[in-house]
């Protein structure tokens, strides 16, 4: 009697979930120490296999017992990466607005972004390129930066050009770090950020390699204007989009600030 094998939607929607999550952890690890870590690990698993097959007692009994504390080491070893994928599902997925906890706790504000801000922005990343002032400006969405906001100093200032030039200045003692703004606020300055764990080319300098790791773990956009090159480029969703024009820039702000206001 022939065999027929029945396959119903929801095994459908299984394979097709299950894939979306496996790229979904491919994208966060690619280009990380974790991906050769993980073919190492995928290679482990094939010859315990083989070993369970060739019934090579000894040596299967050894692997098992590594196999079997699989698990406890896959969570400290990819401690980072299990954090960045839970910001991830919950930044990019809006879980936040999806099940009003805001609104449940009472935290709920209205965030603004004039658009003079980002005129403001634009013109004085241009500036500091043409006089070839390193800076990092970070402008906060959704994710409060608490961590990072309290590494620097508290400023909580207004916006302003000549403001975020003073603090960019080579002679101050702030210029090194980044600057925090949020609901058009210049909230800290000297701020320290989480460099990227990526395998990138050996001519991104630290303010780029800081740009895209705080960009990895939260939905907030950077700018960073070279020191070297004198060049604008701008950083989201862990992605960096470098030697950008002025009116680019503007786009890009007004596209991605804009949309995480809503």
């Amino acid at each position: 009697m022939p065999l027929f094998i029945t396959i119903r939607f929801l095994d459908i929607l299984d394979i097709l979930l299950v894939a979306i999550l496996l790229y979904q952890v491919y994208r966060l690890i690619k280009g990380t120490i974790a991906f050769n870590i993980v073919i190492g690990l995928f290679s482990l698993y094939l010859l315990w296999v083989i070993v369970k097959a060739l019934n090579m007692q000894l040596l299967g009994s050894i692997m098992g017992q590594f196999i079997g504390v699989g698990v406890l080491a896959l969570i400290i070893v990819f401690h980072p990466e299990i954090r960045k994928f839970l910001v991830f599902i919950g930044t990019n997925y809006n879980l936040n607005r999806i099940f009003s906890l805001d609104k449940l706790f009472g935290t709920h504000r209205e965030r603004s972004f004039p658009g003079s801000t980002i005129e403001v922005l634009t013109d004085v990343s241009f500036s500091m390129a043409k006089s070839k002032t390193g800076a990092l400006i970070v402008i906060a969405g959704t994710s409060d930066l608490t961590e990072q906001i309290r590494t620097g100093e508290t400023l909580n200032a207004d916006m302003s050009s000549s403001l975020l030039r003073t603090i960019f200045f080579k002679n101050t003692p702030l210029h090194d770090g980044a600057v925090i703004i949020k609901d058009d606020k210049i909230i800290s300055a000297g701020c320290i950020l989480p460099l990227t764990q990526r395998d990138l080319d050996q001519t991104f300098g630290l303010r780029h390699r800081a740009a895209i790791g705080i960009t990895e773990n939260t939905d907030a956009v950077t700018i960073v204007i070279s020191e070297e090159r004198g060049t604008v480029s701008f950083a989201h969703s862990g992605e960096i989009i470098r030697q950008i024009t002025r009116e680019t820039l503007y786009h890009l702000l007004e596209e991605n600030i804009q949309k995480s206001a809503k």
